[in-house]
């Protein structure tokens, strides 16, 4: 994991001693929205309409900030409208590759090398973690955002006039419940378990992994007696979620030492999750040889030896029981 200074790559991991052992996630650098009619969104400038065949998205099946973006593809019907490409599960000294491996196929519009190359087309002088998701604009040639928690929204509203698909995940008369648990869930789970993998010091692995389950059990309490985080309402707060979820019990048990419980020791929890597994399409967005790959074998300072581990079988086809 590098970054670009003044447009140049820079293989540097974060520094956590400036930080007493703590791992601190920097802001996405590129925050423009897509809209129906081209007009600004919340951060950014104007000139991003939504248009089919306009845009492309590059992910990596690996990470979850990525895998939000492409269950919103798939519940919001842009398949045929945003274009994918995938990259390569090793995040080694260039960061990401395009490189082949199963889904990943390379850049289909540019035949880039790293990611960082989209980076650097966008703005030559970019000062940034190159990341992903990266969502691009082909007409312009530049990114339009890199942080998934805008992309998803501009997926859930931008292209409804297109698609005729009007699902709504960001219900206006619940925002302010969801904008709440999303900040809960950010802190203590999504961003939680790279808290307790990345720390550096035991304290700062004793106070994230404790933050980190305290989190779970109150996920495991509110589902109790509802069947989503909002009641009856399947929002974005259940997809953003989701994506930590599903990578809990093969990569962050072992990998990132969060292994006080699995998921499938909570009970309501366990049942949750698939369910969302098997909603229309999301199990086709999730790829576990991308993601076991990826943590694994790319964080040397966490298994030097890139051992890629057995890993427990798990049934997500198990049946499951919400009776609500």
């Amino acid at each position: 994991m590098g970054l670009l200074v003044d447009g140049k790559w820079v293989d540097k991991w974060y520094d956590t001693k400036a930080s007493g052992g703590k791992f601190i996630r920097q802001d996405a650098g590129f925050r423009n929205w897509i809209t129906p009619d081209g007009s600004a969104g919340v951060s950014g400038k104007s000139g991003f309409k939504a248009e089919s065949g306009r845009y492309h998205l590059y992910v990596s099946l690996a990470c979850p900030w990525a895998h939000r973006t492409l269950i919103f593809r798939e519940l919001k019907g842009l398949q045929d409208h945003i274009s994918v490409d995938v990259v390569h599960p090793d995040m080694m000294n260039e960061g990401w590759t395009f490189e082949q491996r199963g889904a990943a196929k390379g850049d289909s519009l540019f035949q880039s090398k790293f990611a960082h190359e989209i980076y650097t087309r966008a703005n030559p002088t970019a000062n940034t973690r190159v990341t992903v998701p990266i969502l691009w604009d082909k007409k312009t040639s530049t990114i339009v955002s890199n942080e998934s928690s805008e992309i998803i929204r501009m997926f859930n509203s931008a292209f409804d006039h297109i698609t005729g698909n009007n699902d709504n995940y960001w219900p206006s008369n619940k925002r302010n419940e969801i904008e709440e648990i999303n900040a809960k869930i950010y802190s203590e789970i999504n961003n939680g378990v790279y808290k307790a993998g990345f720390a550096t010091t035991q304290i700062a692995y004793d106070n994230a992994v404790n933050v980190l389950f305290d989190g779970l059990d109150w996920v495991e309490n509110r589902l109790q007696d509802n069947q989503y985080l909002l009641g009856d309402t399947l929002t974005e707060a259940d997809w953003r979620l989701f994506t930590t979820l599903v990578r809990f019990d093969s990569v962050y048990v072992l990998h990132f030492k969060c292994n006080r419980k699995r998921v499938v020791d909570y009970h309501n929890i366990w049942n949750y999750v698939r369910e969302l597994y098997h909603f229309n399409g999301i199990k086709e967005t999730i790829d576990f040889d991308h993601i076991v790959r990826h943590y694994h074998f790319s964080h040397e300072t966490i298994n030097p030896n890139r051992i890629i581990p057995t890993n427990p079988v798990i049934d997500w086809n198990e049946s499951y029981e919400r009776n609500f």
